[in-house]
């Protein structure tokens, strides 16, 4: 008897040996890669460091009192925050549509995603410099184009000027992401129950109201996932953009990321460029945690859990 009852506790220690064996990687990954990043710039954020001074100086909160009465920071928020509304609405409103129309293609479908994927899995450096040539003032096409339809007075320089500069670049993001997207969509429209829609085609519904009442809510978790993705892409972003025209010109094109960049590496003010990383995070966190949390209610809800 004695030794039936200690069975059990046995078990339970092999069940937590082993629980932590297979949790050490994941946890020595979130170490690494988290916790440790995280506590090297909150150290890099109170400090003055040039990349070079093995002590650098102790400032406290002075880097933040900078941040927030740093004029540029604010411009680069506005730019950030015009790149956050049009870059996920674009994108979302666009490859929505876009996987509706080939997903009520019978044929061709898969060639359909083949053609629309490959701008998403082309390198950012690549669509930047294409792009920069489309955008190119004398021999691009985009200008070429306008000339040919006679619109010459629409012709113009348009990474060059500060008015078109941020905007063009955006157009690019989208163009890129919007591949993603439809690709996206289109596997979730696979789930969605056929005889609903044709029940509501019967009851007179048109398609706006369709997708509205019948189809969206059985992709929204799907939904939301590429909405969380977008999102937080829109608070980091900078490849792009520092391809293109590297926050020019005249500070037009200038996000948090791109101006973190110059004041960390071309000023060698590492200190200060951390703190307005750490500002990326601060504000992209909270989003993707609440449209996580969403989610999975939503997924919650439709597993009937």
């Amino acid at each position: 008897m004695a030794a039936l009852s200690h069975a059990p506790a046995v078990t339970r220690r092999a069940q937590t040996r082993l629980g932590l064996l297979l949790t050490a990687p994941v946890m020595i990954m979130v170490v690494l890669f988290f916790l440790f990043p995280m506590i090297s710039a909150l150290y890099y954020s109170v400090v003055d460091f040039d990349g070079i001074d093995p002590t650098p100086e102790f400032v406290g909160l002075a880097n933040f009192k900078e941040m927030f009465t740093d004029p540029e920071v604010w411009h680069a928020l506005r730019n950030n925050a015009i790149w956050i509304v049009i870059g996920t609405a674009a994108p979302l409103i666009v490859g929505l549509l876009m996987a509706l129309l080939i997903w009520s293609v019978r044929s061709g479908s898969v060639l359909y995603r083949l053609a629309f994927f490959l701008p998403y899995i082309l390198p950012g450096i690549a669509i930047g410099i294409v792009w920069g040539w489309i955008y190119d003032p004398v021999s691009g096409w985009m200008n070429r184009v306008l000339a040919g339809i006679g619109l010459d007075g629409l012709q113009r320089g348009w990474l060059g000027e500060p008015n078109t500069a941020l905007y063009a670049v955006l157009a690019t993001a989208i163009w890129a992401t919007c591949g993603f997207v439809i690709v996206i969509f289109l596997s979730a429209l696979q789930n969605v129950d056929s005889d609903l829609v044709d029940a509501s085609r019967i009851d007179g519904a048109n398609s706006a109201r369709r997708l509205w009442f019948v189809i969206l809510p059985q992709i929204m978790p799907v939904f939301l996932m590429v909405l969380t993705l977008t999102l937080v892409g829109g608070f980091s972003v900078f490849d792009i953009i520092f391809i293109m025209t590297g926050g020019g010109p005249a500070d037009a094109t200038n996000v948090i990321g791109t101006y973190a960049y110059t004041q960390a590496f071309q000023l060698s003010r590492i200190g200060y460029g951390t703190t307005l990383a750490l500002l990326i995070t601060v504000l992209a966190v909270p989003f993707a945690i609440a449209l996580n949390r969403l989610q999975r209610r939503l997924s919650l809800q439709g597993t009937g859990a």
